[in-house]
């Protein structure tokens, strides 16, 4: 497979998995760049002892986590990139009514929901955006993360269990 076909095939998973980490598009593009050059760099020396769909996952991962840790830990308004994206092929869409009430209350209760997230341990985060934002099964996820099944089942419920908390807590 050629670095073109690689891209093509896996550009918007890419893009998308990093979006959900940094809630910024500017930062998910950086992102994704900083993967593709990884894999063209990298391609030669894949050894194949996984899909590559899950190498390029892991590299997105690691991406995302490193350009965090590397960022000023300042909090993203996750929504204010939903509402201004006209892409229709992107994955997220927000619903056409434009009653501002409502708007309000989605997009507060979805800035409450992602920084939550953002509170998670690492694999916590990972976890819970591949099974459940990503929509991964269990053993894909668990491929992902290099984890046995039982494992990522283990750190799923530590991670909704600790967002209940998170998104539980007054004030």
């Amino acid at each position: 497979m050629t670095f073109d076909e690689i891209y093509f095939e896996h550009h918007k998973m890419v893009f998308n998995l990093a979006l959900h980490y940094v809630q910024n598009i500017e930062d998910a593009e950086e992102i994704t760049q900083d993967v593709f050059v990884k894999v063209f760099d990298n391609l030669n020396t894949f050894k194949k002892q996984s899909s590559l769909k899950t190498w390029v996952y892991r590299i997105t991962i690691n991406q995302s986590l490193d350009f965090i840790k590397g960022k000023n830990p300042q909090k993203r308004n996750f929504l204010y990139s939903i509402f201004s994206i006209n892409d229709s092929n992107f994955k997220f869409q927000p619903s056409n009514f434009n009653h501002p009430g409502i708007e309000l209350e989605l997009k507060e209760a979805c800035q409450k929901i992602f920084e939550a997230i953002n509170q998670l341990s690492d694999n916590q985060k990972t976890a819970l955006i591949l099974l459940k934002i990503e929509d991964k099964s269990q053993a894909e996820t668990a491929e992902i993360m290099n984890l046995n099944v039982k494992a990522l089942e283990s750190l799923f419920q530590r991670a909704k269990n600790n967002l209940e908390i998170l998104l539980n807590k007054k004030g």
